[in-house]
């Protein structure tokens, strides 16, 4: 049965949730630089802010959605909003470093679990027809606070300091969850992810070929762009960083809608990657600008590609392939940023972003072998 069109506000509600959960995520970024001098540790180990969420996430996805299968969602989702609201306040009130790091084990929490269960909701909330609209919405938060949250967060940082914004952000989180509990209904379990489900997933070799393709191309980008702030602060002034950031967010939604438009696209995108970062230490401020218009547009294709890619190779079980894609990403997203940190305390930044690169050609290759294997399985 379909639901009614008045249980639209749900399917913002749940973006909007997914949104400062990704935002929250990727807050780091943008202000490792102060953080790193407001404990006094080494940038390289400020990055640790970007591994833990992302590592926990990955257990998380599988464990959260496999243990709690039966709780309402609409409960857990409320619930997990909260969690994340005090691993703001924590964050901003840190008074060392390892409190810090634990507000993040917390966001880690909220992104596997919020992420798996939120994605597949939109049809019960707007029924069948409505579906697939309802649920590009939902999926638009993720480039959205990928490619807006970091420029946004390091203007409030530079305004007020940079607890200022993750405090800000723990706030808007309690408020979408009072919102989200207003505006969404009763929303029963009826789908139990079970072990099984996801062990079988990964026997099929597209399904494999996506999580190596993932692998390289989030490590590439999360590997470079957790450092491109000090990077960047070598080449342009303080007080223009933040515009800097911000036309790479404007570039990212752009190449989001860009991919759904182009079968290439992840390839492309991959390349494109690996040519902004070879670059990136090579130019000034204008050329500077520029590469990162073309990192943003190649970065935002690519989670649109990877999830396109775990739903064509698993139709037949949707919700357990966004588990998979979860799990891989926030996995790849944590190594990306750790390795990062050991190249960039081992060596320099600029060293970071040659690894990446290689990184990111690879993975344009393995896009293509996995295309060309598809093309002669169906020819036969």
């Amino acid at each position: 049965m379909n639901a009614p069109s008045s249980r639209w506000p749900a399917v913002f509600a749940v973006t909007a949730g997914i949104f400062l959960i990704v935002t929250t995520e990727i807050l780091p970024i943008g202000l490792l630089t102060p953080i790193a001098a407001a404990f006094g540790v080494p940038a390289g180990t400020a990055g640790w802010t970007m591994t833990v969420p992302g590592f926990v996430a990955a257990v998380a996805a599988p464990v959260v959605t496999v243990a709690a299968g039966r709780i309402d969602r609409r409960r857990m989702l409320a619930g997990l909003l909260v969690l994340l609201g005090v691993a703001g306040v924590l964050a901003a009130a840190a008074p060392v470093f390892w409190v810090l790091l634990a507000a993040r084990f917390l966001v880690g929490v909220v992104i596997g679990g919020f992420w798996s269960f939120g994605s597949g909701l939109a049809p019960r909330l707007v029924g069948t027809a409505a579906a697939a609209r309802a649920t590009s919405v939902i999926f638009s938060a993720v480039p959205l606070g990928s490619v807006l949250g970091v420029p946004l967060g390091t203007l409030v940082g530079q305004l007020a300091g940079w607890r200022t914004a993750f405090l800000l952000l723990g706030l808007l989180s309690f408020g979408t969850a009072a919102v989200l509990v207003l505006l969404t209904p009763a929303l029963p379990a009826t789908v139990r992810i079970r072990p099984s489900v996801l062990s079988g997933l990964l026997r099929r070799s597209g399904v494999r070929s996506g999580l190596l393709v993932t692998f390289l191309v989030v490590l590439a980008h999360f590997g470079t762009y957790t450092y491109v702030t000090p990077l960047l602060r070598d080449v342009v002034r303080p007080e223009v960083l933040s515009a800097y950031l911000l036309a790479y967010g404007v570039a990212g939604i752009a190449g989001t809608f860009l991919a759904a438009r182009h079968r290439a696209a992840f390839a492309v995108a991959a390349v494109l990657i690996a040519v902004s970062v070879f670059a990136l230490p090579h130019t000034g401020p204008l050329g500077a600008l520029v590469t990162l218009l073309v990192w943003g547009v190649a970065y935002g294709a690519v989670p649109v590609c990877s999830q396109a890619w775990f739903a064509r190779e698993a139709p037949d079980a949707p919700e357990a392939a966004t588990v998979l894609f979860t799990a891989s990403f926030q996995a790849t997203l944590s190594a990306g940023a750790l390795a990062g940190g050991f190249v960039v305390d081992a060596v320099s930044v600029p060293a970071v972003m040659t690894c990446g690169g290689v990184a990111a050609l690879l993975a344009a290759a393995v896009i293509q072998g996995a295309r060309r294997t598809r093309e002669t399985a169906g020819s036969r």
